[in-house]
């Protein structure tokens, strides 16, 4: 078949036509060396700190480091496909993450991608993991309560909406399990929980997720993971990857709960890739800059102004100490960020004290302004008499002659501390925890064994559940104990003890020697603390 001229004209007008002569230019420059989780790269003289570089078998890396003639970068992902000599492309982007509805019930890793096998992300938008924290003027005080559910911390160690609280402790000291408590007692709360497992085994992440599930409360959770097999960089980010996260959510006006588990792991993999970019180490090899690096990121928890749409970020960080050390390098730094901390001890742990958390030496400096009116009213009489209890039982140990008045005292003391043990993942109803203080403080327990503590506290809010719903319903909605109510509740608990509640047997008869051994080996689980007694006791 012959070829006609004009099909070969128009074939190449149509060719000239669609030519552009527009030319991409990309900045490259040349891997150094790579390793470890880091690479160094010369060429790139225009690249600035945050840039996103692009090697060539697509793996991106973070720009930490610039020097004279080369660039320092840390490796997102494996460096194993990463050699001397490769052209690295700088994208002219910063790191990000996905952002919105569709992270919901979600485990990413510190970049957004999807680590649960539930297919590709599809997000409304893409957030920088740096950003600035809410300015003195973008934010409003705290003042309302974020209900944790451990009685223990709502009523001695409350925690507000946009609070940064530190959990510390040593490992196994259940640091974590109050984390995950929290994040089940805000279930139908419209409280959206972002949690960061930052160098955690993955057996460890697949068994809080399986947790949160059997509970119901991944609908309303996102987990960030950057695992122990991870690499250093990847954990480095994590934090900041589920800080922005949740940032989307308080911007749009809703409360947002942030636990970071835990910023020792965040610090040791910062000094790390610091480390092996030749930074110049600090005090216990740490660089210079560790402050900022929590500094940063635990400011961008705040409570919006009404303009802002009000809306809130909660970060609880958590630190694991070596050997109760709190005076070491990065819990000192961290402490005196954060608005309070709660402390954990083994000693506490060991003996039965769950949540071990020491009351004495655990402080939440927003205190009664993240409290209801309902619970400010019965926690200030129980922190008092915890602090004398505490101050009593360290120095029952020096007599076997003790008065009436302070064997009762003391006996008293050992009730309130059984009636703020708690089962894990049980969280109490802030009126729960309100009705039962109130039995306490006015001296219901007293006559009790002290092993019927934990059954009496569980029927009588099943008994005013059924009996008298309406006093629930009333601490629940006006948030207070008015007249009327502080009235009619000791006849409430009166008639339940006379009743229903039949305790396992008689109290037993309490020896002014008994108590002071009940006392000493109290004061050596560390229930009493090292206090002096109510002046340390901080509202």
């Amino acid at each position: 078949m012959p070829i006609k001229p004009e099909e070969i004209v128009a074939i190449l007008k149509k060719e000239i036509e669609a030519f552009s002569s527009e030319h991409e230019l990309v900045e490259a420059g040349q891997v150094l060396l790579a390793g470890d989780g880091i690479a160094r790269i010369h060429g790139l003289p225009n690249a600035m700190v945050g840039d996103l570089l692009e090697f060539p078998n697509g793996i991106k890396g973070y720009v930490l480091n610039l020097e004279e003639d080369n660039v320092g970068c840390i490796i997102l992902g494996p460096d194993e496909g990463i050699h001397e000599g490769d052209l690295v492309k700088d994208t002219n982007k910063i790191v990000s993450v996905p952002v919105g509805d569709a992270l919901l019930g979600r485990i990413v890793d510190a970049i957004g991608q999807p680590l649960d096998g539930k297919g590709p992300i599809v997000a409304r938008d893409r957030w920088p993991l740096e950003r600035p924290a809410p300015n003195v003027v973008q934010r409003q005080p705290v003042k309302e309560p974020l209900q944790t559910g451990i009685q223990a911390v709502d009523a001695l160690i409350p925690i507000g909406r946009g609070q940064r609280e530190l959990i510390i402790g040593d490992r196994q000291t259940g640091k974590t399990a109050i984390a995950i408590d929290t994040i089940l007692n805000q279930k139908d709360t419209g409280v959206i929980c972002v949690y960061v497992a930052i160098g955690q085994k993955t057996s460890t992440v697949a068994q809080i997720t399986d947790i949160l599930e059997r509970h119901d409360a991944m609908k309303y959770t996102v987990i960030v993971a950057a695992n122990a097999a991870d690499p250093a960089p990847l954990q480095f980010l994590a934090p900041y990857a589920g800080c922005t996260i949740g940032e989307f959510f308080r911007d749009q006006g809703q409360h947002v709960l942030c636990v970071y588990d835990d910023l020792s792991k965040h610090a040791a993999a910062y000094r790390q890739v610091s480390l092996l970019l030749r930074r110049p180490p600090g005090r216990e090899a740490f660089p210079s800059d560790i402050f900022y690096l929590h500094a940063r990121l635990l400011e961008r928890a705040a409570k919006l102004s009404e303009e802002k749409g009000g809306g809130s970020l909660t970060a609880l960080p958590i630190i694991e100490t070596q050997a109760g050390d709190f005076s070491a390098y990065i819990p000192t730094n961290v402490i005196s960020i954060t608005d309070g901390q709660i402390i954990l001890e083994a000693g506490l742990f060991n003996s039965g004290v769950r949540p071990a958390i020491n009351a004495g030496l655990s402080v939440s400096r927003v205190g009664g302004n993240a409290q209801i009116k309902a619970m400010k009213t019965v926690a200030g009489p129980l922190r008092l008499e915890l602090a004398q209890y505490r101050e009593l039982a360290a120095f029952a140990q020096f007599s076997k002659d003790l008065d009436k008045a302070t064997q009762a005292q003391l006996a008293r003391g050992e009730r309130l501390v059984e009636l703020l043990k708690q089962p894990q993942y049980q969280p109490m109803e802030v009126a729960d925890q309100v009705l039962t203080i109130f039995a306490a403080s006015h001296g219901f327990l007293d006559p009790l064994p002290l092993k019927d503590v934990t059954a009496f506290k569980q029927a009588l809010c099943r008994h005013v559940a059924q009996r008298h719903p309406e006093v629930l319903y009333k601490i629940r909605q006006e948030k207070v104990i008015d007249a009327g109510l502080a009235e009619a509740l000791p006849r409430i608990v009166q008639e339940f003890l006379n009743t229903e509640f039949k305790p396992a047997g008689p109290p037993p008869a309490a020896s002014a020697e008994a108590t002071a051994t009940t006392a000493v080996a109290a004061a050596a689980a560390g229930t009493p603390g090292e206090t002096a007694g109510p002046t340390r006791q901080r509202a």
